[in-house]
């Protein structure tokens, strides 16, 4: 899996690396695989001769990545403008490199622009951008924009967008791959990420958080044996629903259906709408009737009456695996101790709000610091949706999901998550990895969904099957 790692990590890795290569190797390495990149994206809309590139160059090492990149590029004939932010303070070196092979300083944007670089500020750079840098990105809107390492102005080290910041198209970043990258608002100011390599991996510790593949998911998928029967696949119990929300008691069991498991019961005031809608599915009015499952999902649509409580006290009696999503979780947040003494493991799949009720705050800028915390608090896994779910465990691992898209964020798409997050860990997958890979194939489903009209829970339900006979083909 590849692996994010924060500021103070690449530092260390950075100072052993350059301790054993010659004065600015690390920065010539960094600077050819940039310009490498933006040549790319330059030959695909009519070549990097004659293509007119600007440079918004920092202070920083970043603004002499920018820089001799922009000197390999006007050796191949592009016409590259570069515009100091700071002024006065960019690197001599690289800067008289580009002026040597026929690059220009100007003190404002040029006629015309093909693409930009951003230079302005590297993994030292606090959030927010200088008024300067402000004003020439309103100038050069609509631009390509590719930012060296990070985009300039988001928080680095958690993702977090507190101000302005540069929105990249395509993002260059060097030897690993950094927070911002990777989770939070600033992963979508990071457009499409390319990480590339300049010999730091050895020097790399292990990583602040990972972020599974596709061959990850497949990996941990449960496959159905020759000598598997319902039972041995995995009984999933599903305690979703209620007389005022029967929906999302059918989401919930959509989705279980759609996992690994081969038997679903569910217990709930909406049995007769899953029973007509699901007749596979064996249906009783409460969990405590219900049978032997090897986990349960409870709480989409459930309520949180005394009546929910008792459904919701009932499956955590029963020592089997489980998640906790919705209305489970603002009964948790009201009573955490109903976790006490609790064996079997347990995954918590908030949003923002539902946090807020576990955690007795709102989620911060740092989400996964957040999502670590409640993991230690409670003892269990901690599933927190976003742009990029993060998924902590309470002995400290993180991964960040891959494929989330903001069109998941419709009603009833988590009660779909849940379900199938349920049937997982039926199947006997680890429920850290049955978290991840219940968000990785659910945010497949949203984006595949997507491309035949609006997104809609029902649509991501009817999706999943197909896009996990592809992931696993």
């Amino acid at each position: 899996m590849p692996g994010v790692w924060r500021v103070a990590q690449v530092r260390d890795a950075e100072r052993a690396l350059m301790a054993r290569l010659p004065h600015g190797t690390l920065m010539r390495r960094a600077a050819a695989a940039l310009a490498a990149r933006v040549a790319r994206i330059l030959s695909a809309t009519g070549g990097v001769y004659g293509a007119h590139v600007t440079l918004l160059v920092g202070a920083g090492d970043n603004g002499g990545d920018a820089l001799y990149a922009g000197a390999d590029l006007a050796r191949r004939g592009a016409r590259v403008t570069a515009i100091e932010v700071f002024p006065g303070r960019h690197h001599r070196a690289a800067g008289e490199e580009l002026v040597a092979v026929g690059g220009r300083f100007a003190d404002r944007l040029p006629a015309r622009t093909d693409l930009a670089v951003d230079g302005i500020l590297g993994i030292g750079g606090r959030p927010g951008l200088p008024e300067a840098a402000v004003g020439l990105l309103a100038g050069l809107a609509g631009v390509t924009m590719v930012a060296v390492d990070v985009p300039s102005g988001v928080d680095v080290d958690t993702g977090a967008v507190t101000g302005p910041a540069v929105e990249a198209d395509v993002t260059v970043t060097f030897g690993a791959r950094k927070p911002a990258v990777a989770v939070g608002a600033a992963a979508a100011h990071s457009g499409l990420v390319e990480c590339v390599d300049i010999g730091l991996r050895p020097f790399l510790p292990e990583p602040y958080a990972v972020i599974p593949t596709a061959e990850d998911v497949a990996r941990w998928w449960p496959r159905v044996r020759p000598y598997d029967d319902k039972y041995t696949r995995g009984v999933v119990g599903v305690c979703a629903g209620s007389f005022r929300y029967p929906g999302a008691g059918e989401l919930a069991v959509a989705g279980a259906l759609a996992g690994p498991a081969g038997y679903i019961r569910y217990a709930g005031t909406a049995a007769r709408h899953v029973r007509y809608r699901y007749p596979e599915v064996v249906t009783k009015d409460r969990v405590a009737d219900s049978g032997r499952v090897q986990a349960w999902t409870v709480g989409p649509g459930l309520g949180t009456d005394s009546v929910a409580e008792s459904q919701l006290r009932s499956a955590l009696e029963e020592g089997v695996p489980m998640c906790v999503d919705a209305d489970g979780l603002t009964l948790l947040g009201r009573d955490p101790a109903l976790l006490d003494g609790r064996g079997a493991p347990t995954v918590l799949t908030p949003h923002d709000r539902e946090f807020a009720r576990m955690a007795g705050r709102a989620t911060g800028p740092d989400r996964i610091g957040d999502a670590l915390a409640l993991a230690r608090a409670l003892d269990c896994v901690v599933l927190l949706k976003g742009f990029r779910t993060v998924i902590a465990d309470p002995h400290g691992q993180v991964h960040l999901n891959p494929t989330g898209d903001p069109a998941l964020a419709t009603a009833g798409s988590g009660d779909v998550l849940a379900g199938l997050l349920g049937a997982l860990l039926a199947a006997g997958v680890r429920p850290d990895r049955a978290a991840v890979a219940a968000a990785f194939v659910h945010g497949l489903a949203g984006r595949e969904a997507g491309r035949h009209g609006p997104v809609t829970a029902t649509g991501i339900a009817e999706t999943l099957p197909r896009v996990i006979a592809e992931l696993l083909d």
